[in-house]
């Protein structure tokens, strides 16, 4: 049926429809649309893509473990992922190379003093991960803020004695003798560009500190040369230093190995304690006689006078029954004959006694016979032929003080 063969109400209830259909399908449409965008825009805030991402690159010895697309931590956050892998040539003395990129602001946690990766383990299937550790000291590796690479150090005068204050060091500076002169980010002023000039540099880096940084990285810390290194089209990521831990397959491995290894002194040493034991056990059995006789000794001790009996024998106790009857009856007789020699010589000393009281000239003969001998001897000394025999013998007394 032609819309025109239709009567008036129904062709204005259809126009009606169609309206409500089309204002249908547009909100759908741009609900639809919404979400996507929603969608997009969610995800993009959630992988940093409206974030500032530092690039950096490292080199492993092996990428067991290791994909593209794989999150970078730092302190157990994700902060990054890695972009490429790639195996170097030949000739090159590294193995793998790995780029990695990351967000803001963790990227500014990475400084000279400390900050490298580590690629630790991450499961029991051959996998691993980067993680890269924050520094607390030193100079930020990557920067925001553009470096200029100043070759003649007249338009840097002009530019510091324009604007003082304004600009900073980009590198360190050395003296002839490998001596720090002046460190990064000191500002520069013309006393110190004077000094810097007497050095002959072939260039210097400096930046604006007044400058708004870009929404991306322009430099980087270069440690050969102890400057920031302004990024080109070909060189335009950091180096970080890897600590590399081997993958738990090796270690597995390494461990399965170390174990074969071991496994024949294993053996030989339980071989050796299953000999030892069977000589154990053959000198317990050697030494159960003498167990069974130190049994039967120790009983006998425990009987009362069962030591004497052991020591001495059967007839030992009564022989030295006997021997100390002996010695009793030898004591009490040197006891009897002690006091009969006692009076005797009591009576021998009274019987002098006595004869010396009855004879009163005893004592005076006595003492004239010794006064006698005693001029008899004096005599003999002085008779030239005997004078010899009594001469003085020379001593150590020291002669007499003249006073």
């Amino acid at each position: 049926m032609a819309l025109q063969d239709l009567t008036p109400q129904l062709r204005t209830r259809l126009s009606r429809m169609e309206r409500a259909v089309g204002w249908f399908v547009f909100l759908a449409t741009a609900l639809l649309l919404f979400g996507f965008g929603y969608y997009i825009y969610h995800t993009a805030e959630r992988k940093g893509w409206f974030k500032i991402k530092a690039p950096f690159h490292t080199y492993l010895l092996s990428s067991a473990g290791l994909s593209v697309g794989d999150s970078v931590y730092m302190m157990g956050f994700p902060v990054g992922q890695i972009t490429r892998i790639d195996p170097q040539k030949p000739y090159e003395p590294h193995n793998v190379r790995v780029d990695f990129e990351i967000r803001d602001s963790y990227f500014r946690y990475i400084w000279t003093g400390g900050s490298y990766v580590k690629i630790t383990a991450a499961g029991f299937l051959n996998q691993r991960q980067l993680e890269v550790t924050r520094a607390t000291n030193g100079y930020a590796i990557c920067v925001t803020q553009p470096v200029t690479m100043f070759t003649d150090l007249g338009e840097l005068n002009r530019r510091v004695a324009a604007e003082p204050g304004h600009w900073q060091l980009s590198q360190d500076v050395f003296d002839a003798d490998s001596n720090l002169l002046f460190h990064a980010y000191a500002t520069l002023t013309t006393s110190n560009l004077q000094i810097i000039g007497s050095l002959k540099p072939d260039s210097i880096y400096a930046y604006d500190n007044h400058e708004k940084g870009k929404h991306s990285i322009v430099a980087s810390w270069d440690g050969r040369y102890h400057h920031y290194k302004i990024f080109t089209s070909s060189d335009d990521s950091a180096w970080l230093p890897a600590v590399e831990v081997a993958p738990i397959s090796d270690q597995l491995q390494a461990m399965v190995t170390q174990v074969q290894q071991a496994l024949p002194g294993i053996l030989g040493l339980t071989n050796k304690i299953t000999a030892m034991l069977d000589n154990a056990a053959l000198t317990l059995a050697a030494t159960q006689p003498m167990i069974t006789n130190f049994a039967a000794i120790s009983s006998q001790l425990r009987e009362p006078g069962g030591l004497g009996t052991w020591a001495l024998g059967t007839n030992g106790q009564e022989q030295l029954q006997g021997a100390l009857t002996n010695a009793n009856s030898l004591l009490a007789h040197t006891d009897t004959n002690l006091d009969a020699l006692l009076i005797s010589l009591a009576g021998i000393t009274s019987n002098l006694n006595v004869q010396v009281q009855a004879n009163t000239n005893l004592l005076g003969g006595i003492s004239k016979t010794v006064i006698d001998a005693d001029d008899l001897v004096q005599g003999l000394k002085h008779h030239w032929l005997l004078r010899s025999a009594f001469k003085n013998k020379a001593t150590n007394v020291p002669p007499a003080k003249v006073k």
